[in-house]
């Protein structure tokens, strides 16, 4: 693992590279962005006031959606949380390194946005939820060995007063859980305000995630209502306080104007309870598993309040984040995402390339967070450690299982904007095909596959060509 990561290099503008290799007595301070990534567990694009919802309390995301860039239709890379979660770390479609669906970890071997800004002399840290792999120490899929110089994480959803392990040692908190997040977030970054450094902080929220317990003072802004209502939107409250605590944070310390902080959300809303942006929830590869609310607050470089309505996706976020760090990692594997700097910039009105999604018929992993954590805890009480060999499912690592590169089972998707194309693979290998417009079907509703077949044929073309790229990923093509 480590000697494939070691061999990636990295080619710099010098004005950056002097920025922190200078040897001379002063050094330089850096002028690159503080970079920092904040994403909901479950929140849909609907759970926002200022995307239109009725009820929900949200006065800091909806001034940061009035500040700096909204995405009208950005979208998760992944209907679930752990594939969305890896697609950021990666910049790649999370079924190219195995992380099919929850539960399932980063491979040992992918190179993420972490470890190439630590790299090119970023301070990195993550804080909440993790759910890429363990959170104990020796693990090859750590924060820690996924390139983060500190970390104070979670393997799951957590809620309130929360036992998190910072570096592989359990901690028990008090405090609602967006808040403590935050609270970890604020202390790495004062720790590291003032050195030569630039910082980039993970700030993953447990929330909006089931159950459902927001403390008794945000489900107590929703009176009235049925209590199960109270706790799923004083969870988002919670999470909209939080947020705009570090915005303050922020201020407060002068480093407001240049970072970049950026929002989203790592799947569609919850069935049921979760107000989604289209078509289906969680779990499914129509609009409303997969779109998302996501924001980018940058004041240096995005001085007005803009909205766009290009598509993006979380995979954009590595590629994005190389550009704005001015870094140019060579002998990197494949990746979807593109740059959306030029989005900030307002010189891209158009996405150059489609997206591809593909939900991979694949199993979940039970990962037990307030358990595993307080088992943790426990035993580092008596003196003793826990180990997670049983409980760290690292299959993904394991290149030699090799798939089958003509066989693409599933339910798989092709956008390209206003166009998607979903292909869709039962277990006895009979394909369905469904086309929409969705300028004018957001909904997906009309299946114009039949009318459209020229569409349909040039689409599913791409869309199984990219298919196919995912499997030789899948592989360990890119690895040699």
């Amino acid at each position: 693992m480590k000697q494939f990561k070691k061999s990636v290099l990295f080619a710099i503008p010098l004005i950056l590279a002097a920025t922190f290799n200078s040897c001379s007595e002063k050094k330089v301070p850096d002028s690159r962005p503080h970079i920092i990534l904040v994403m909901a567990d479950d929140q849909g694009w609907g759970d926002m006031a200022h995307n239109g919802h009725p009820v929900v309390k949200t006065p800091n995301f909806d001034n940061l959606a009035a500040s700096g860039l909204r995405f009208d239709r950005f979208y998760a890379a992944a209907p679930v949380c752990s594939p969305t979660r890896g697609s950021v770390m990666t910049g790649r479609h999370p079924n190219r390194f195995g992380c099919f669906s929850w539960g399932n970890t980063l491979r040992p071997q992918e190179i993420t946005i972490a470890e190439v800004l630590q790299s090119a002399g970023y301070v990195t840290g993550h804080f909440g939820k993790w759910h890429l792999g363990s959170v104990q120490v020796g693990s090859p899929v750590n924060p820690g060995t996924s390139g983060f110089d500190e970390w104070f994480s979670a393997p799951n959803f957590f809620e309130n007063d929360p036992i998190l392990s910072r570096e592989g040692a359990a901690v028990q908190l008090n405090g609602e859980s967006s808040e403590v997040t935050v609270d970890a977030a604020i202390e790495f970054i004062r720790k590291h305000v003032n050195s030569d450094k630039p910082v980039f902080s993970v700030v993953w929220f447990g929330s909006p995630h089931l159950p459902h317990i927001a403390s008794a003072a945000d489900s107590a802004l929703y009176p009235g209502l049925d209590p199960a209502w109270q706790h799923f939107y004083g969870e988002i409250t919670g999470m909209d306080r939080a947020i705009g605590k570090l915005r303050q944070e922020l201020k407060n310390l002068g480093m407001d104007k240049n970072t970049l902080l950026w929002y989203c959300s790592d799947n569609g809303g919850l069935p049921n309870v979760g107000t989604t942006g289209g078509r289906g929830h969680k779990g499914q590869i129509y609009e409303g598993g997969l779109r998302v609310p996501a924001i980018i607050e940058w004041p240096e470089k995005i001085d007005k309040p803009k909205s766009t309505s290009l598509p993006a996706n979380t995979f954009d976020i590595f590629p994005t984040l190389l550009e704005v760090a001015g870094v140019i990692p060579e002998n990197l594997p494949v990746l979807d995402g593109i740059s959306l700097l030029p989005a900030m910039e307002e010189k891209m009105k158009n996405r150059p390339q489609p997206m591809g999604f593909w939900q991979y018929p694949a199993p979940g992993r039970r990962t037990p967070s307030a358990q595993w954590m307080a088992e943790l805890f426990e035993a580092q009480k008596q003196g003793k450690m826990v180990s997670d060999s049983s409980r760290l499912v690292l299959e993904a690592g394991d290149i030699s299982a090799q798939y089958p590169e003509d066989s693409f089972p599933g339910h798989a998707a092709w956008l390209d904007w206003p166009w998607k194309l979903h292909r869709i693979q039962n277990n006895s290998g009979d394909i369905k095909l469904e086309l929409y417009q969705l300028e004018n079907d957001s909904l997906e509703q009309n299946n114009l596959a039949e009318i459209e077949s020229a569409k349909v044929e040039s689409m599913l073309s791409q869309l199984e060509e990219w298919q196919h790229s995912v499997i030789t990923s899948l592989n360990g093509n890119d690895y040699h």
